[in-house]
């Protein structure tokens, strides 16, 4: 046996094993959601045929023609019965791309699309795009909005890590043939983690940004935004309006930024968040819940204190480690929530949940009030009502309960 034939076997057969190996559910300590023991995606589950040359007189030692690093960070959407994803794809080379992948269960055997997502420029070229966030709005398209990244004009020369990152838009009927639009415009310098409202408000399009300073730091900005825009095709945004703040020893004091699109419930519309903070071992990102009013979306409702989802295990390791990112969930039709979130910048999982759990932690898990002391009385609120519940007579203060020794 050639080499060809020994490593294209053994990689094939190992790639068919990934891909027929069932996801498993597993148990969760908080009951928010169950997160799955496989990851749905990775570098190693792309097609064979986008790596390496299959032909064995061009190649062979079977060697990758074009390597992938990470597979992560995924708009979402059901289409036609279908859970697709547009995942995020890194090549070795860092350049970041669009691909498609499809599944019939939302949690297990996603399969890409033979060819990676054609995405038309503007005038003005990207150097990277990345982290999609998918809309079907009820003027009929699904947009798909995404950063697009460019060399900073401004840079000291000889710097070549500074960038401008604005809000690339394009849109589709089928996911397959895309319309590049104008990038959106807004006051803020720098735009990512953008998000389209599904349904018009005063007949203009709604926008979730996060104004922002500088590519890295949100400096004066930051915070989840809300604007407005008169059209689609060229989007400009006057004014936004902080409607989720950053706050000091917070998991969101650094930065934050919208996910996925909200989902409307009957209480108000849901959001899923992402928040940062620096540590001594760089920088923290988790997710987090929060609930707009129905009629005003710049009113939050409720938001529960402290992180919703977090790195856990193997989720904690990978390019950038500490990370959990999400910018895409599905609402399926019997109330279950599909949360789609990459790790590390590395990978991609998947946890489920349904509209009715979400909305019973976010309306009846503690605000946050910023001091130690408030975390603390709001526990103690917790263990008197428990204690008072397994035993009316138990005095606060006595004796801890028998059920709990």
């Amino acid at each position: 046996m050639t080499i060809f034939e020994e490593r294209f076997q053994r990689i094939k057969s190992e790639k068919e094993l990934l891909d027929e190996t069932p996801n498993e559910r597993l148990d969760s300590p908080d009951g928010f959601y169950e997160r799955y023991k496989f990851p749905v995606l990775t570098a190693a589950h792309v097609p064979l045929f986008w790596e390496y040359d299959l032909d064995p007189s061009s190649n062979p030692y079977f060697m990758k023609r074009f390597g992938i690093n990470a597979v992560f960070n995924a708009g979402a959407i059901k289409l036609d019965g279908k859970y697709l994803l547009v995942v995020r794809v890194e090549g070795y080379d860092r350049k970041s791309f669009f691909a498609v992948a499809e599944s019939a269960t939302g949690t297990d055997g996603f399969k890409f699309w033979p060819y990676p997502l054609e995405m038309p420029e503007t005038h003005e070229p990207d150097v990277n795009i990345y982290d999609m966030r998918l809309t079907a709005h009820e003027d009929g398209w699904i947009y798909g909005l995404f950063c697009t990244e460019r060399k900073d004009p401004a840079a000291a020369p000889g710097d070549e890590s500074q960038a401008v990152a604005q809000c690339g838009v394009a849109r589709t009927r089928d996911m397959r043939t895309w319309e590049r639009l104008a990038d959106l415009k807004t006051p803020s310098a720098q735009q990512r983690n953008v998000v389209l409202h599904p349904e018009f408000i005063d007949g203009q399009y709604a926008f979730y940004t996060r104004p922002q300073d500088s590519f890295i730091e949100a400096g004066r900005g930051g915070g989840i935004a809300l604007g407005l825009a008169h059209c689609i095709e060229n989007a400009q945004i006057p004014h936004e309006t902080v409607i989720d703040a950053r706050k000091y020893h917070t998991v969101y004091e650094s930065k934050n930024g919208q996910g996925p699109a909200p989902i409307k419930t009957r209480m108000g519309w849901l959001h899923l968040a992402h928040g940062v903070r620096h540590t001594a071992a760089g920088l923290r990102y988790v997710l987090y819940l929060f609930m707009t009013d129905i009629a005003d979306l710049a009113k939050v409702i409720y938001k529960p204190a402290g992180y919703f989802l977090a790195p856990e295990g193997i989720e904690r390791t990978g390019d950038v480690s500490n990370v959990v990112f999400s910018n895409g969930w599905i609402l399926d039709d019997d109330g279950s929530v599909f949360i789609y979130y990459g790790s590390s910048d590395t990978r991609l999982h998947v946890a489920t949940t349904s509209v009715e759990r979400l909305l019973d932690y976010v309306t009846h898990t503690a605000p946050e009030d910023f001091t130690s002391l408030s975390s603390r009385n709001t526990l103690t609120g917790i263990i008197d009502r428990n204690l008072a519940f397994l035993n009316p007579d138990h005095a606060k203060g006595s004796s801890v309960h028998p059920a709990l020794q």
